[in-house]
């Protein structure tokens, strides 16, 4: 998924989530209002500005995981418009993905830039949530960028990372990017400040840019580090580690606990 974490858009309607395994919190949320095939249409071009901070993450990405096998199989957790799973591609060229994303109209983008790239044939493209994915061989690593901070409860991030921990192999990577503070300390405000001036600068309508501070408080689970890191560690996972920051975008990655 890209940088710009569809919050422009999800903004619209509250607490969409992209996630799976929590059937309860999807029943009420159209996410394919928030991605029609319009706003799909356009939504590599709204996060354009933002490539500076989407690509460094992608590269530091190809060093996290460049020892894996040279045909490696890599699950992409929330693919979007596929701008890793497309970078991936053609860092590695042997790798076979599969891509998880609940809106048609997203991954139907993916497909097309997969198509146009000539890697299609290398990706199986699931609509569609993890509980939903039929099972296969374990995958050597699991990308799950910007997608964990919609999940409100612990007990479902809980669930979710454990059910990408089960689709590992033993030593299998998982990259978590997401967003993450400390709402109660003074930090949170300073960057906050900074992050919704970047966001001015990428032309958000002022208007949704004044909601964010009340949607991350209600509708966005920005968790403290040190609880993601153990939430990832109680469920499946051996100590994560953090290897990239960008004000409130933080990316970590672990692997599966043997």
């Amino acid at each position: 998924m890209s940088i710009g974490f569809g919050i422009k858009y999800r903004s619209e309607l509250h607490r969409t989530s992209w996630v799976s395994t929590v059937d309860s919190i999807m029943q009420n949320q159209k996410t394919s209002i928030v991605f029609d095939q319009e706003r799909a249409a356009s939504y590599d071009q709204g996060n354009a500005k933002f490539a500076p901070i989407h690509e460094t993450l992608h590269f530091l990405l190809h060093a996290v995981l460049s020892e894996l096998p040279a045909d490696a199989r890599i699950l992409c957790v929330g693919a979007g418009t596929g701008l890793e799973l497309l970078s991936l591609a053609q860092a590695f060229p042997q790798w076979q993905f599969t891509a998880v994303e609940p809106a048609a109209p997203m991954l139907e983008i993916c497909r097309q830039k997969a198509e146009e790239s000539d890697i299609a044939s290398r990706i199986t493209f699931h609509e569609g949530y993890l509980d939903s994915l039929p099972p296969t061989d374990l995958f050597d690593a699991a990308t799950c960028l910007f997608v964990s901070h919609f999940l409100l409860l612990q007990e479902d991030i809980s669930r979710f990372f454990c059910q990408i921990a089960s689709r590992l192999r033993p030593g299998g990577y998982f990259v978590n990017a997401t967003l993450a503070s400390d709402q109660s300390t003074a930090q949170y405000d300073q960057l906050l400040e900074t992050w919704l001036r970047l966001l001015k600068s990428s032309g958000m309508p002022i208007e949704q840019i004044e909601q964010l501070p009340t949607l991350y408080r209600q509708d966005v689970a920005l968790r403290p580090l040190p609880e993601i890191e153990s939430i990832m560690m109680s469920n499946g996972f051996n100590t994560p580690i953090l290897f990239f920051q960008a004000l409130h975008i933080y990316a970590w990655y672990a692997q599966r606990a043997i």
